[in-house]
């Protein structure tokens, strides 16, 4: 994993999306303007036991992009760590830094793109630069899989050779070990499309699975 998250950090393979994270951690946000971001490809995070995978979409600019940790600093983070602490998978459910003494256990967390895209949206080539560093976590046998999005939904079959693609929808299920689950953006959560009670209740199945 070590070695993973390494080749993951030095990559720079999308010059869009290493251009964008370079511009932001230099613009900052007035919020963090006393910070330094880290700017980098974000590296997988939790549990290098794990034997429960959850597949985000990208870092967010502001977010991991200035932490350096996947969904830490910004408000999806702040609703999948609740979750997960929730569910039993984490020992807090705050998450701000680097150094606030979150651990997490049996689950580890990657993404379809390592790096932050700008709105949120990775083209499908900066999608396929990265899915070799999926490959490698997929060649895994993970005990289960969380989904969080079509993309990661798509990307995790896609990966696994799994074809044709299963419809996404919050709560499908695949192989009783792969879940689909609507991601835990501003997008999503401020709508009410998904709640609290919608996400523990996958995170709580995912948990389940882990043996």
């Amino acid at each position: 994993m070590d070695a993973l998250n390494a080749e993951i950090i030095a990559c720079a393979l999308c010059p869009r999306l290493r251009a964008w994270c370079t511009a932001k951690a230099h613009e900052k946000r007035a919020a963090f303007a006393e910070e330094t971001y880290w700017g980098k490809p974000i590296p997988n995070f939790g549990d290098h036991e794990a034997s429960l995978l959850i597949v985000g979409l990208a870092p967010a600019a502001h977010g991991a992009n200035r932490t350096g940790r996947m969904f830490t600093g910004d408000r999806s983070g702040d609703w999948l760590f609740r979750g997960l602490h929730a569910v039993g998978l984490a020992n807090q459910a705050e998450a701000s830094s680097v150094r606030d003494g979150l651990q997490l256990s049996k689950v580890l967390i990657t993404a379809t793109v390592h790096c932050a895209p700008p709105d949120n949206k990775p083209t499908l080539d900066e999608i396929a630069n990265c899915r070799p560093y999926l490959q490698q976590l997929l060649s895994k046998e993970w005990r289960g899989i969380l989904c969080l999005g079509g993309i990661a939904w798509r990307e995790v079959h896609r990966n696994l050779g799994i074809r044709p693609f299963p419809a996404f929808s919050h709560g499908a299920t695949t192989d009783g070990r792969i879940i689909g689950c609507y991601h835990p953006s501003q997008q999503n959560t401020f709508t009410g499309r998904l709640t609290r009670e919608m996400l523990e209740e996958q995170l709580s199945r995912l948990a389940s699975l882990a043996g």
